[in-house]
């Protein structure tokens, strides 16, 4: 077998499982049901493997914590972004950026902190601009 895997260790596995199948349209795999500390879940979110890890510091495993979130997240171009940020947001996440409308680059953002530490950015393409068409209004913008 091949493939990727993104691994993330969280304070408790089994509510960040239930928390992120609230917000996106997640496929669990495996969940164990161990005492917290113990337990981990797989999960699929749009093709790619997720693996949750209980936070268990004997054996190295630290969550992030919200104030000190780790500088690497997870981007995902939804079909939805208006509606799966309302669910974020509801659920308790933390705003970093609002729905952001980016016409010259054709596509929405946002930003979000889940209660475990993680950031996600949220992509909904409006319409297909080229990378040149991107870096040519880049080098505008900066010229101004």
């Amino acid at each position: 077998m091949i493939g990727v895997e993104f691994n993330m260790v969280v304070t408790d596995s089994l509510k960040a499982l239930e928390l992120y199948k609230e917000i996106f349209e997640v496929e669990r795999i495996e969940v164990s049901d161990f005492p917290r500390g113990e337990n981990e879940a797989v999960f699929t979110l749009y093709g790619v493997q997720f693996h949750l890890l209980d936070e268990n510091p004997p054996f190295y495993l630290i969550a992030p914590k919200s104030d000190n979130p780790k500088t690497s997240w997870t981007n995902l171009t939804i079909p939805t972004i208006k509606e799966t940020y309302r669910k974020a947001i509801n659920l308790g996440c933390t705003e970093i950026q609002a729905v952001t409308e980016m016409a010259d680059h054709g596509v929405s953002n946002a930003i979000f902190m889940d209660s475990f530490g993680y950031v996600w950015m949220l992509h909904q393409i409006h319409k297909e601009v080229s990378h040149e068409e991107r870096l040519q209004f880049w080098e505008e913008k900066r010229e101004k």
